[in-house]
């Protein structure tokens, strides 16, 4: 079984600043940035969490770029790796799509990288982070590949291959 990278994710302090400046030295985006994404649920830890963050979706080559800050205090699975108030941003995760979220969560941690976060959007989406930090330096984020998924990775990269210039940054909302 291959599962192939499809994005790299970075924390950062602020999304738009970090989206701008890596299109700026690598040229990647154009990025479209959520605010306050919606979350019906988030466990941390086996733990109901609130988690607030926003991302900027760009496409770097072949690969989808994420920049994901966090805009609520408290443990998460960004302030695992990055501790609140260290100051300390970076690589967060990587990006698999599986078939099955939750039995590929459980193989994750059968071979010792623990469920950090799992969390469901409001329209029924699930993702999940497995702690592959210990090992890899950073996480693994598990989703399944359904339309609605595939649709918007499909118009990052879409995005890329049009753009012509002007602003970088355009906002998008999910529900």
């Amino acid at each position: 079984m291959s599962l192939p990278i499809r994005q790299i994710a970075y924390f950062c302090q602020d999304v738009r600043a970090a989206a701008r400046a890596h299109h700026a030295l690598y040229g990647s985006g154009p990025y479209f940035v959520a605010d306050n994404i919606p979350l019906a649920r988030a466990a941390h830890r086996g733990v109901e969490r609130l988690l607030d963050h926003s991302s900027a979706y760009g496409q770097w080559g072949d690969v989808m770029v994420e920049f994901v800050q966090q805009n609520n205090a408290g443990p998460s699975p960004f302030h695992d790796m990055y501790p609140e108030g260290s100051g300390r941003w970076g690589v967060h995760h990587v990006a698999l799509w599986v078939d099955d979220v939750d039995a590929e969560v459980a193989r994750f941690a059968a071979a010792g990288s623990p469920c950090a976060l799992r969390a469901e959007m409001n329209d029924g989406f699930v993702f999940a982070f497995a702690d592959t930090s210990a090992t890899l330096g950073h996480m693994t984020e598990l989703y399944t590949p359904v339309p609605v998924l595939t649709d918007f990775y499909a118009m990052v990269s879409q995005a890329a291959t049009d753009y012509r210039g002007g602003d970088i940054i355009t906002t998008i909302a999910f529900s």
